[in-house]
């Protein structure tokens, strides 16, 4: 099936097209349009002329909007969990999932809008105030361009385009060139809705001159990128005067406690580190041990990593499926090689069929070794041994990333320490780094990215506060 472009309402095919394979089949999937920096000014252009319409839209016309699509997501649930399996090769069950929790975070945003208020302001506190009629709002920027990722290609796309919308700005989308089909079919959805305001979204597919366009461009008001940090920088000297949020990934880690539950810690810390074959942000990449448990924790560390099912996205049991490119999977093969060569030990895993990396667990690591520093973006997770919570918490906080630590404890002490000492954007206490709901504030300190996701709080990055004062 073809991802066409769409310049606004309007839906566009060329003769062109580029091709998307499975990384699991190598068939191909789907095919799409690789777009000019002339297109996406194009796509800028109208964008612009369409925020005048979205800006004056009720909300009663945008919520309406969303909850179509929301509706009309439900019905294709399967069809859309199918082009995520075949695209990314994201295993069929967890596919499902994103695409529920894409639906819940377009329901969601909806519900975020209706409770966006302003405030009143008191202009006589001071001595050289006066009585006056003050008040402030938000109203919309007019165009937000939007650039997402391969791992979440659908539910990291509704955080950034359902508050846009639902908030009363034009949006123009560069999903990422490894899911075209799956953006396609959701910006049809809100594009074709009986609610849909003329031009409102814009889909160009694309690489770097699409990327930089969009980042150059005086029209967007709003810049939300989703990616890595060598991106984020260039994005950041190129963007200009204006709002930017950037959400750049992550080195999570977690601290076990001696008195924690260690085969509930280790069950949840498998699942954390292996998920979508540890290409999450917020993946579980080290695990640092007490000393009084690091054996006994290992052990069972091993025991729960074989019980994963590796293999076909395709059956409903595989919880690992395919790193998403040969590039991936040459890190991953490489930087366990090297930390072996400098005297590491692989507990389990490393090994590799097809672009299907075995899930693995090292021990012996140094703090310098990539896989524990970088952020290797692939199923692999690293065991520290450590003295006690204090040493845990700054080797856990030596890393110029910071976006979500846990902890799993049952000391309530260690728990309020946690809380405030842990250098990140989010704690979590006696779960995974790895988990995050749809509602909460998502966003990390010093390279891991500025500002904040989860519909409500992207609302707040995609408007601006008009201040009002009658004498």
């Amino acid at each position: 099936m073809i991802a066409n472009i769409f310049f606004g309402s309007e839906e566009v095919s060329r003769d062109t097209l580029e091709q998307r394979v499975n990384p699991y089949s190598n068939k191909v999937v789907s095919k799409y349009t690789m777009c000019t920096a002339d297109d996406t000014t194009k796509a800028l252009e109208i964008a612009q002329t369409a925020s005048i319409a979205t800006k004056a839209s009720t909300i009663a016309q945008r919520v309406s909007w969303l909850e179509d699509v929301a509706l009309k997501m439900k019905e294709q649930r399967e069809n859309i969990a199918q082009t995520l399996c075949d695209e990314v090769g994201k295993p069929i069950t967890f596919a499902r999932i994103e695409v529920d929790r894409c639906i819940e975070t377009v329901k969601l945003s909806v519900h975020a809008m209706i409770n966006l208020s302003g405030h009143t302001i008191s202009t006589d506190a001071m001595p050289s105030g006066k009585k006056t009629h003050a008040y402030y709002f938000h109203e919309p920027v007019g165009v937000v361009a939007c650039i997402t990722p391969f791992n979440f290609p659908l539910n990291l796309v509704a955080h950034k385009i359902a508050p846009a919308l639902v908030s009363g700005n034009a949006v123009v989308l560069k999903p990422t060139p490894e899911a075209p089909l799956t953006a396609y079919k959701f910006a049809k959805l809100f594009i074709e809705s009986e609610y849909a305001i003329k031009d409102a979204l814009s889909v160009v597919y694309g690489d770097v001159e699409v990327g930089s366009t969009l980042v150059e461009s005086s029209i967007p008001r709003v810049l939300s990128f989703t990616g890595s940090v060598p991106v984020g920088n260039i994005i950041i000297k190129s963007a200009g005067i204006k709002k930017v949020a950037l959400e750049l990934g992550g080195n999570a880690g977690t601290f076990i406690d001696s008195s924690a539950d260690l085969s509930y810690a280790a069950s949840r810390c498998a699942f954390g580190a292996f998920i979508n074959s540890g290409q999450v942000c917020i993946s579980l990449q080290r695990i640092y041990v007490d000393e009084k448990v690091y054996d006994e924790f290992a052990k069972q560390m091993k025991i729960e990593t074989e019980k994963l099912i590796i293999g076909s996205p395709y059956e409903e049991d595989t919880f690992i499926g395919p790193l998403i490119n040969d590039e991936s999977l040459e890190r991953a093969t490489s930087w366990v090689n090297s930390a072996i060569e400098e005297g590491a030990v692989c507990l389990t895993g490393n090994k590799a069929e097809g672009l299907n990396f075995h899930p693995t667990v090292m021990t012996e690591v140094t703090d310098d070794m990539k896989i524990v520093c970088e952020e290797v973006f692939a199923p692999i997770v690293s065991l520290v041994k450590v003295k006690n919570y204090d040493e845990a918490i700054k080797k856990m906080n030596n890393t110029p990333y910071g976006l979500q630590f846990s902890i799993f404890t049952n000391n309530l002490k260690q728990t309020q320490s946690f809380i405030t000492d842990a250098s990140c954007g989010g704690v979590v206490i006696n779960d995974i780094p790895t988990l995050r709901f749809d509602i909460q504030p998502y966003g990390g300190t010093k390279l891991s990215g500025i500002g904040k996701e989860g519909p409500s709080f992207a609302i707040e990055e995609f408007t601006q506060i008009k201040s009002v004062v009658i004498c």
